[in-house]
């Protein structure tokens, strides 16, 4: 490996034990080898810094740094701040990437130089691992920036994006203002000074679980919103549309989130899975049929 990596892999990890191998793991089977994994630890209390250390100790790669808790922007901009190299493939501590994410996103940006992030379309998986979907995100450069004005971070999906660590800079970073939204934020101010664009490669498992921020800063996230778009609009010398709205997803019934995971689980034979969620889903429905169809199937194994 040589002394400046090609890429520099940058995740924050804040009580993450429960994922956190995992995701190390799917850095370390890549394709592509020359990375260093810098790893944030935001001032866990789990056995997070444990797991860090004993992977530093078995391959140099990875890499991690110890901080007091800070929040998601000021751990992302210390990963940043300390990656020696100019890619920066930023990941989620409870996600996995796929073994040659790194390998296309690299010869995708060394294609394109006028490119300054670049995600890609995910594999959605329940919590236990069983995969749900594969995501449709738009890939050009017009597409996503719209889909940015409209308010949608989604669009470039920040746990598979690879950003140019100049372009970051040059912006700004990730701002602490706008935390819970950040990656909206700077992507926005990434596409006024280069091209964005996705690969059609699913390059990430994408865990959805109740802990994630998606389900725990909905309303926060929404406020954002609102103030960051504006301020990119007034920042490009446009005129925001006066009927713009800002929403977001409903959220599924969480009896039927479950029922959903459990036959996820069951299709992907990960019984154990797939009886975890019937029974939550009996929890939060019990008069429901469907929790005990559900609950039937999963406990018969099929």
């Amino acid at each position: 490996m040589s002394s400046s990596p090609a890429i520099s892999v940058v995740a924050a990890a804040y009580n993450a034990q429960r994922y956190l191998a995992e995701m190390i793991d799917s850095f370390l089977a890549q394709t592509f080898t020359d990375f260093e994994l810098i790893i944030v630890d935001d001032g866990s209390t789990d056995s997070t810094a444990e797991i860090l250390r004993s992977y530093a100790q078995r391959d140099a790669r990875v890499k991690p740094l110890f901080i007091e808790h800070t929040g998601i922007v000021g751990a992302a901009n210390a990963g940043i701040e300390a990656a020696r190299s100019d890619l920066i493939a930023r990941a989620d501590a409870d996600d996995i990437s796929m073994p040659q994410r790194l390998e296309k996103q690299l010869a995708y940006m060394r294609e394109h130089p006028e490119c300054v992030a670049l995600g890609s379309r995910m594999i959605l998986i329940e919590p236990y691992g069983s995969p749900l979907c594969v995501t449709d995100h738009k890939l050009t450069h017009e597409e996503i920036d719209a889909g940015l004005l409209r308010g949608g971070g989604w669009v470039l999906p920040q746990p598979v994006v690879m950003l140019r660590r100049d372009a970051v800079i040059r912006v700004g970073m990730y701002r602490k203002k706008y935390e819970w939204s950040e990656d909206l934020d700077l992507f926005l101010r990434l596409a006024e000074v280069g091209k964005v664009a996705n690969l059609p490669d699913a390059l990430v498992k994408y865990r959805i679980h109740p802990n994630s921020t998606n389900f725990t800063r909905r309303e926060l996230q929404l406020a954002l919103k609102r103030e960051l778009v504006t301020e990119a609009y007034a920042r490009r010398g446009l005129t925001m549309p006066t009927d713009m709205e800002f929403k977001m997803r409903p959220m599924e019934d969480e009896a039927q989130r479950y029922t959903t995971w459990a036959w996820a689980a069951l299709k992907d034979r990960n019984v154990a899975g797939a009886r975890r969620h019937a029974m939550r889903a009996l929890r939060h429905r019990p008069l429901a049929f469907s929790s005990w169809r559900t609950a039937y199937c999963a406990l018969r194994g099929r």
